[in-house]
């Protein structure tokens, strides 16, 4: 289809964004648009501001707002008239991490998607984002490099869409990085209160909901604590500051956390190595490698290589073949101690697995469920909406209570009338033509997986998060899970606590939403001395008191180097013989050879440095030598009188300091004297020796008078004067008369008594 043009009238002062979703398993790109924020100001005649940019999808109709790829599949149908609304994914931007050149190829279909859906005007201006998530997570600092790179370069030379320059952040800044599952559970939550209409404009009335996804790695949570409790967990809370159109501001503090290996896959896998280690532990002699499994279908046998199982035993890596015995009962007691509620808790209150999380009042908290909560209820039990605990149960005890045979035989009649819940479906002029396109071992693993996925979706909810089981004897046995929100209704609860969702209206619930309303609240006119919106984890002022650490690539990883060339490396040499990366090693003895070399060669300049500090040290000790020599201190002491160190102290010094000298009286007639060092061997020869100049020189000048042997005497002298005695007619005196007999050098002060005693 090709892009709007400029006369429609849909495009009329409309906005774009593109996020591209690198996921573990494949990419999708999404389209966003909202209007103009100027516009919808204008249009809305100064009324109804009081709210945030609407954000669409980024296509008038159709589905064409959406695209996926994914290595080694095709993303659409050879018929044109086809379109694939899901599908399954194999593989995501991590598989290049040995090849980060075969990107570009990944990536074109998605760039030429977007080419072809935004008007090449438009273009320049509509940001363009791609954000890795767990499958970026799981590479090496280096690998991720190499992928962020190569994945830059290619946008930013391939496309005329708006990318960030270069930062710390990363080579296309934050239009190119990889995000955390903290990150992803503050857009998710952000994209769940937008469409839930959670936002609300003053405070007394805004009521947020809680959300809730669990992936296949891992499990976030987001919500926005109560008020006394925002206050003490005030470190552990990250701040979303959003615009609405009337360029008022709106602030929610929300905590937000992750549980790694807490996904269903994850849990699936440590589910694996326990029932291993117990069956190891209580028949270490068997050879059959049976293992009774009650989170299966019964009578389904599966082999299994369990990756998570204790290598103490021989037999623990071994392949072991698991019969389904289809309890979910026994399934929800196999699987709590997973949640390892007794780990140690540094900061309480916790869930589980030690994990600080502020308390949930749930009779004021409502959370959504996506992802997995919404697979795990809608896809097989049809129980999607509002969640009723004992109708879960049940339909997962009816489902796993089935023989594996009658599972499949029911599944086999889905394909044939063409309804299979949702994974695999093709449509064709809105109708459902084909379904299994992605192959029935899709279906058929959601189908072996259910029974556990539905028990552990259970316990999180309810033995990890504490969400309470609300029971009515009268009322759950014959209601739906279509109308536990009427019946919550009818007896005073309100909204349900809790309640699975995958779209609102004809957007689906998606972290990549979140981020979108980001950007549009971006655009939105700031009022005077506001600050710039931007990503929750921009706002923060010191990363490293920041409950979110985000992902940067180092500049050097001694693992990734020696992962690289291990295999060319002996075995005595390697990381786990050396008991130390040799990688490591050979670069710091490098580097102290580096700085070595460079300390020898500059070792001139370094003494010659050092010796100026040194004598800069000595300077003040020979003044003070100086000082004492030509007696500044009448009253014994050893230093030259101190200036005072503070402003108001020297400027009270400037204003007293004459003050004692206006108090005495010059007789008139009399000159001052200056303080002078002269050598007494002028007065024998007329002639000036060479003087031996002070460094610390200072004149003093004080009233004189005539003494009983015919010199002028110092009379009166104030507290660290001189005690200085001067011969009238001295050189130093405007009169012409006798040399001062002042405080004379050791080299050069001498006395021929035969020039004041004749023979």
């Amino acid at each position: 289809m090709p892009p709007p043009t400029v006369v429609d009238p849909w495009l009329a002062g409309r906005r774009f964004g593109v996020v591209i979703d690198a996921g573990s398993s494949g990419s999708r790109l999404q389209i966003y648009s909202w209007k103009d924020p100027r516009n919808a100001r204008y249009d809305s005649g100064g009324a109804g501001l009081d709210r945030l940019p609407k954000v669409e999808k980024g296509a008038r109709e159709g589905e064409e707002w959406v695209t996926k790829v994914e290595p080694g599949a095709q993303s659409r149908s050879d018929d044109p008239g086809i379109n694939v609304t899901s599908c399954s994914y194999v593989a995501g931007i991590s598989s290049f991490k040995d090849n980060p050149e075969g990107v570009a190829a990944y990536l074109a279909p998605l760039l030429e998607h977007a080419r072809t859906q935004i008007p090449p005007s438009l273009q320049p201006e509509t940001p363009l984002f791609l954000l890795a998530t767990a499958g970026m997570r799981l590479l090496t600092p280096i690998q991720q490099a190499h992928v962020l790179q190569e994945t830059c370069t290619f946008l930013k030379f391939h496309s005329n869409f708006r990318i960030d320059d270069p930062s710390d952040v990363g080579p296309c800044g934050t239009s190119v990085r990889i995000i955390t599952g903290e990150e992803e559970g503050l857009f998710g939550w952000i994209a769940v209160n937008y469409l839930m209409d959670g936002f609300a404009s003053s405070d007394d009335q805004r009521t947020t909901y809680g959300f809730l996804d669990m992936g296949g790695a891992s499990t976030q949570i987001a919500f926005e604590p109560s008020l006394a409790d925002r206050e003490k967990s005030d470190n552990n809370l990250m701040t979303v500051r959003l615009r609405l159109l009337s360029g008022k501001e709106i602030h929610h503090q929300v905590f937000v956390t992750t549980w790694l290996g807490y996904g269903t896959n994850q849990a699936r896998e440590r589910y694996v190595g326990m029932m291993v280690n117990d069956y190891e532990s209580s028949q270490p002699a068997a050879t059959e490698h049976i293992i009774y499994d009650p989170c299966l279908p019964k009578d389904l046998r599966l082999t299994e290589h369990p990756l998570q199982a204790p290598s103490a035993s021989a037999h623990a890596t071994t392949p072991h073949t698991l019969v389904g015995t289809g309890s979910f009962e026994q399934c929800l007691r196999r699987t709590s101690p997973l949640l390892n509620k007794n780990a140690p808790c540094p900061d309480a209150p916790c869930l589980f697995n030690g994990v600080h999380v502020p308390p949930i009042d749930f009779s004021a908290a409502h959370f959504i469920g996506v992802s997995e909560y919404w697979y795990s209820s809608e896809h097989i039990f049809n129980l999607g909406g509002a969640y009723d605990v004992v109708q879960y149960e049940r339909a997962a005890s009816q489902f796993c209570g089935r023989t594996w045979d009658n599972i499949m035989h029911q599944h086999e009649r889905t394909r044939q009338q063409g309804h299979l819940g949702g994974d695999g479906e093709i449509e064709k002029d809105g109708q459902v033509v084909q379904t299994g396109i992605w192959g029935d071992r899709v279906e058929v693993s959601r189908l072996q997986m259910q029974c556990f996925k539905a028990a552990w979706v259970v316990n999180v909810l309810h033995e990890g998060i504490g969400l309470p089981r609300i029971v009515d004897p009268g009322g759950n046995s014959t209601t739906s899970g279509t109308s536990v929100a009427e019946q919550a209704d009818s007896k005073g609860l309100g909204r349900p606590a809790f309640q699975s969702m995958d779209s609102v209206g004809d957007i689906a619930i998606s972290w990549t939403l979140g981020k979108m309303v980001i950007e549009a609240s971006k655009e939105v006119p700031a009022l005077p001395s506001a600050r710039p919106i931007v990503d929750p984890l921009d706002d923060v002022p010191d990363l490293s008191t920041s409950p979110v650490k985000p992902i940067r690539p180092p500049f050097i990883d001694f693992d990734a180097i020696e992962d690289s060339i291990s295999h060319r490396l002996p075995a005595s040499l390697t990381r786990h013989s050396l008991g130390f990366s040799p990688i490591g090693f050979l670069f710091y003895v490098v580097m102290s050879c580096t700085v070595t070399f460079l300390l020898f060669r500059l070792r001139h300049r370094i003494r010659h440095s050092l010796r100026r500090c040194i004598r800069k040290r000595d300077r003040q000790f020979i003044a003070d030598g100086y000082a004492m020599e030509e007696g500044y201190s009448l009253n014994g002491g050893l230093s030259p009188p101190s200036r005072p160190s503070s402003p108001a102290a020297r400027l009270f010094s400037k204003i007293l300091d004459p003050i004692p000298r206006l108090s005495q009286s010059t007789p008139r007639g009399t000159k001052p004297f200056s303080v002078t060092t002269q050598p007494a061997d002028t007065w024998r020869t007329g002639q000036k020796s060479p003087i031996r100049v002070s460094p610390v020189q200072r004149s003093f000048s004080y009233p004189t008078s005539k003494g009983p042997n015919g010199f002028s005497s110092v009379t009166d002298l104030p507290n660290g004067g001189a005690t200085s005695y001067v011969a009238p007619g001295s050189p130093r005196l405007h009169d012409g008369s006798l040399s001062s007999l002042t405080a004379r050098s050791r080299n050069s002060s001498r006395m021929d008594l035969s020039t004041i005693f004749p023979k």
